[in-house]
């Protein structure tokens, strides 16, 4: 297979393919949610494995289950994770997250979901997976999430706007309550082009909502609050 590597901030590795490669919203998320040093966390979705190498590049060392249905996904990761042994902690998992055993006992999930209900779906398997629900809805990644997660666990995931009312009526659905609500936002005149979103299991409503992020400066260079994201995250 063929793959080339992009390095992270502070060094970790992370192999990608033509058809697993990772965009902002995967380090946006990563650093929206990093779990504590020796916290226990799973990575859902993973494809190339972008969110728990992005965590141990954070500094992240404890327990780490990265489950992606696409071989090839779980290829590069299980690669990556042997040419750096210091990763050594994250272990890829090539399942059906429908199929995935949980014993409850889980600090922190995470999740890139496919974002796409409806429309034009690519004949390349792969890119399709990672797009459109289909074998991965957003209702399966919940249920997948709260079997995890041990009482008061977190959940974060990322996805398009027009679909948070959806989202936190499922989240909710599953016994993972909405806690934190960031957008992130090209420019700060611009609409929101997706929103982070943190919930805890089996916890009481009560959603804050966090400063916007912003992609660029009025003057459309990278702005200084996305640049320290890339370097140490939220």
């Amino acid at each position: 297979m063929a793959h080339s590597a992009e390095t992270l901030y502070n060094g970790t590795k992370v192999f990608i393919s033509e058809n697993h490669r990772f965009g902002t919203d995967a380090m946006l998320l990563s650093g929206f949610c990093r779990p504590r040093r020796a916290e226990r966390a799973v990575d859902l979705c993973s494809g190339c494995g972008i969110v728990a190498l992005r965590w141990h590049d954070l500094g992240h060392r404890g327990e780490c289950l990265s489950v992606e249905l696409d071989a090839e996904g779980t290829d590069l990761l299980e690669q990556a994770v042997a040419e750096q042994p210091e990763c050594g902690h994250i272990r890829p998992l090539n399942r059906d997250l429908n199929e995935l055993k949980a014993d409850g006992g889980y600090h922190l999930v995470a999740a890139n979901p496919p974002y796409f209900t409806g429309g034009y779906v690519s004949p390349e398997a792969a890119r399709a997976t990672a797009r459109h629900e289909g074998g991965c809805t957003l209702e399966q990644v919940a249920a997948a999430a709260a079997r995890l997660l041990r009482d008061g666990g977190r959940f974060a995931m990322c996805n398009r706007p027009e679909h948070l009312a959806r989202t936190c009526c499922i989240l909710s659905a599953a016994g993972l309550e909405p806690k934190r609500l960031v957008f992130a936002k090209q420019t700060p005149k611009d609409a929101p082009w997706l929103f982070l979103l943190e919930a805890q299991k089996n916890r009481k409503p009560g959603l804050r909502f966090e400063p916007d992020i912003y992609m660029a400066d009025e003057t459309g260079r990278p702005s200084l609050q996305l640049q320290a994201i890339y370097r140490q995250g939220m």
